[in-house]
C-alpha cells in the first residue's frame, strides 16, 4: 500500500484575523512557525520518504521545517496552491459577507461555485490531483511508505474528495482543516474479480483504489 499525507500549513496572521488568503503569498506567524515544529514531531514517526509543497511561502516554510527534521528535500509544485479566491482575496469574512451577501454559503455548499474571478473546488481538484497521479506513476519508493504534501485547506479537501471518487454533492462533507492538521489516505491496487494483485505495477497504478484513513488529524485533533 501507499500512504498519502496532506498537511495544511501553519497559522498566518490572515488565519488569525479571519481574512481570506487564497493565492496571496502570506507568511507564517510566530504561532505558525511553532506549529510547524510541533508538526515535525508528529510527522517524524509516520514513515515519510518524500515531501512536496505548494510554492506559496506559508506552505513552503512549513514543509522546510518538517523536511529539515526528516533530512529530506522539498519538491515545490505550484499546482498545489490554494484556491484562487478572486475578488475575495485580502478581505475578512465579515467584509465578504457585507459585499457579497450570501455568497460564502454558496461557496461552502456548492463545489462547482466559484467566487467572482476565482476557482471552484472542482477546478482545484482537477488542477492538483495530477500531482498525485504523477507520483503514483513515477515514484517507486512509495510502496509501504508515506509521501507528504504540504498545502492548503481548500486544496487538500478538494483533492481528498476527488481521490475518494466522491460525487460533487459530497465534497462539502469534510470539516475545515485546522492549521498543521492533515488528511491521510491509503492507496491499494484496485480489486478486480479473478485477480489478486497485491503490489502496484505499470498497469494497475493508474487505477488505484483510495481509502480515507484520517481527517483533521494532528495537533488539534
Amino acid at each position: 500500500m501507499r500512504r498519502l499525507i496532506m498537511l495544511r500549513h501553519g497559522q498566518t496572521d490572515y488565519n488569525a484575523g479571519k481574512r481570506m488568503q487564497g493565492q496571496l503569498d502570506t507568511q507564517l506567524s510566530e504561532t505558525g512557525v511553532q506549529q510547524a515544529h510541533l508538526a515535525a514531531d508528529v510527522v517524524e514517526s509516520l514513515g515519510v520518504v518524500k515531501i512536496l509543497s505548494s510554492d506559496l511561502t506559508r506552505a513552503k516554510d512549513t514543509a522546510d521545517i518538517i523536511a529539515q527534521r526528516l533530512g529530506l528535500d522539498v519538491v515545490v509544485d505550484k499546482r498545489l496552491r490554494e484556491t484562487h479566491l478572486g475578488q475575495w482575496q485580502g478581505k475578512t469574512h465579515g467584509e465578504v459577507d457585507r459585499d457579497f451577501a450570501g455568497m460564502r454559503a454558496s461557496w461552502r455548499h456548492n463545489p462547482e461555485w466559484a467566487p467572482p474571478g476565482g476557482e471552484s473546488r472542482v477546478e482545484v481538484a482537477r488542477r492538483a490531483r495530477p500531482v498525485v497521479e504523477e507520483l503514483m506513476r513515477d515514484f517507486s519508493g512509495w510502496d509501504d511508505n508515506a509521501v507528504l504534501i504540504v498545502a492548503h485547506g481548500g486544496t487538500i479537501s478538494a483533492v481528498t474528495s476527488h481521490l475518494l471518487g466522491l460525487s460533487v454533492e459530497q465534497y462539502p462533507m469534510f470539516s475545515g482543516l485546522r492549521n498543521t492538521n492533515y488528511s491521510q489516505l491509503i492507496a491499494r491496487p484496485k480489486f478486480t474479480p479473478g485477480e489478486n494483485a497485491t503490489q502496484f505495477n505499470a498497469e494497475n497504478v493508474v487505477d488505484a483504489q483510495w481509502y480515507l484513513d484520517a481527517w483533521n488529524q494532528g495537533l488539534g485533533g
